[in-house]
């Protein structure tokens, strides 16, 4: 295998995995934290997080679509080759579903959300799939050992997927620190009707 080869190969492989393996897990990540939010400020910078890391995501799968395209063969004749092809377009069309967003309050917000969460959890999962048979491909194109590669990738998902649950039971921990019975009350003291009427026939005078 010439040298040259090899270089694409890798090159090709990092763009992938900063599109899949980390630019959209993020965009995710930080779009789930506008849920607990209100409209403001914040919203408004998670949002924007959000959108540039997945319009990044889609620039480099261009760049390593152009590049696969290019310089390595196109008979797709294995399953990294055909999820990949599967990949471009469904990144596209969850780039468009982002770009038809509705806006809050729309009839049609409710199923939109529905297609773009769906639509972007399939290419989450077929992205870190695909990122798996990059590197078998690469092995058996290359000979060369890809433990450490599937080692680090493996504990990068695991770190992600914490993350996400626990994004999911954030708010049920905090709530753990506080013991029923101890919340803050308002007392009502007892009230003499005798005073109270005293205090008006004073007032009456």
């Amino acid at each position: 295998m010439v040298k040259d080869d090899h270089h694409q190969l890798v090159v090709h492989g990092f763009l992938f995995w900063v599109s899949m393996g980390f630019l959209i897990p993020i965009g995710i990540l930080t779009i789930r934290l506008s849920n607990r939010e209100e409209r403001g400020r914040r919203v408004r910078i998670i949002f924007f997080i959000h959108v540039v890391t997945q319009v990044l995501s889609v620039i480099l799968v261009t760049a390593g679509a152009v590049l696969s395209l290019k310089n390595f063969s196109n008979a797709f004749n294995n399953t990294h080759r055909r999820i990949g092809v599967a990949l471009y377009g469904l990144v596209f069309l969850q780039a468009i579903s982002g770009l038809l967003r509705p806006e809050r309050g729309a009839k049609r917000r409710n199923i939109w959300f529905f297609a773009h969460w769906v639509l972007g959890t399939i290419v989450s999962v077929m992205g870190i799939i695909n990122i798996y048979t990059g590197l078998q491909a690469y092995q058996r194109r290359t000979s060369r050992s890809i433990k450490s590669w599937v080692v680090f990738f493996t504990a990068e998902i695991v770190c992600i997927g914490f993350l996400y649950l626990f994004q999911e039971k954030w708010e049920y921990i905090q709530k753990q620190g506080v013991v029923r019975g101890n919340e803050p009350t308002t007392t009502i003291q007892p009230t003499n009707n005798r005073e109270i009427l005293t205090k008006q026939n004073k007032d009456s005078c």
